[in-house]
Order: structure tokens, then C-alpha cells, then sequence
């Protein structure tokens, strides 16, 4: 079984992995440390800023992971936001028989209820050297997004919306 969680940035992602890891024993691959050893190693000129093209760039490489992974039944858990929403275009339906794709999405409601928390617990798992970035407007406006093409794609996806939940249940 493969397992995907993507979602914007600040969802929890990587957390998930790490629980499903406790959990079921399965290895993750993280797509950001995929994303760096690309970007440090001198394999692309691209920088962690770059998100559209890196989605471009990575994706094709993830999905022959998942391919292999599928075909020497392997579990493994990825998680990173740089998975498609038209990934299941790339699998046929035995491929896609064995992946079990879930997006992170916070609500409208959440965010303004609880973004000082997203802030606290931006570091739980990764340290993030420069968070500026991520302000409530921005964290509104990627979960729009990412909820937005979830409907459109009909992609699975997990709406946190009064309370983060401890466990998710996948």
C-alpha cells in the first residue's frame, strides 16, 4: 500500500508521516528532503522557492517511486505538497488499487481560530530557518486553494475545521 498526504504548507504533513511510521511500521519518503538533495547537489538549478517547477520536476520522479514501490509490494508512505491533483492520470487502475491519496486541508474557521498554533507547531517535526513568510493570508488563501482543486480533481482530502485531530484515521 502506498499512502500520499499532500497539502499546503503548515498542514501537518509531515507529523502524519511520522505517526504513520509509529503506527504501521511503513517508511516515508518526504518529498521536501528529495526537493533539497535535488537542490544541493547541484541537480537543478531550481530553489526551494521555485514551487510550480519543482512540482514539474519532482512529481515524475515520485511517481516511478510509487511504480516500483507498487510492484515489489512495498508499503510506504510520501508526503509533500508537490503531488499533482491529476496525479491518479499517471497510474492505471491496478496501480491506483494500492495508492491511498489524502490532503491536509485547514478551514477558513480553523485558521482564524488557531493560526498563533499553526505558528507554535510550524517547527514540530522540521525546523523552518525563515517562517516570515507565512502569514494568515497566506495560509488562507493555500487551503482555499488546495480545497478548491481537491473539489475539482476529486481528490480525497481531510478538512481540519474546529479542532486538529490527534489521530487521523486513514
Amino acid at each position: 500500500m502506498i499512502i500520499l498526504i499532500t497539502g499546503a504548507s503548515h498542514t501537518g504533513k509531515t507529523l502524519l508521516a511520522q505517526k504513520l511510521l509509529k503506527k504501521y511500521q511503513y517508511p516515508y519518503l518526504s518529498i521536501d528532503l528529495l526537493k533539497m538533495g535535488l537542490i544541493r547537489s547541484g541537480n537543478t538549478n531550481l530553489t526551494a522557492e521555485d514551487d510550480s517547477e519543482l512540482e514539474v520536476y519532482l512529481w515524475p520522479i515520485v511517481r516511478e517511486v510509487i511504480k516500483t514501490a507498487i510492484e515489489n509490494k512495498q508499503n510506504l508512505v510520501i508526503e509533500g505538497c508537490y503531488i499533482p491533483f491529476n496525479w491518479k492520470e499517471d497510474f492505471s487502475e491496478v496501480y491506483l488499487n494500492e495508492i491511498h491519496y489524502h490532503c491536509l486541508v485547514m478551514s477558513e474557521n480553523y485558521i482564524k481560530q488557531h493560526f498563533s498554533d499553526i505558528k507554535k507547531y510550524a517547527n514540530q517535526i522540521e525546523t523552518r530557518i525563515d517562517d516570515t513568510w507565512c502569514t494568515i493570508n497566506s495560509v488562507l488563501e493555500d487551503n482555499a486553494h488546495y480545497l478548491k482543486m481537491c473539489k475539482q480533481y476529486d481528490c480525497n482530502y481531510i478538512l481540519i475545521d474546529e479542532y486538529y485531530p490527534e489521530e487521523i484515521d486513514l
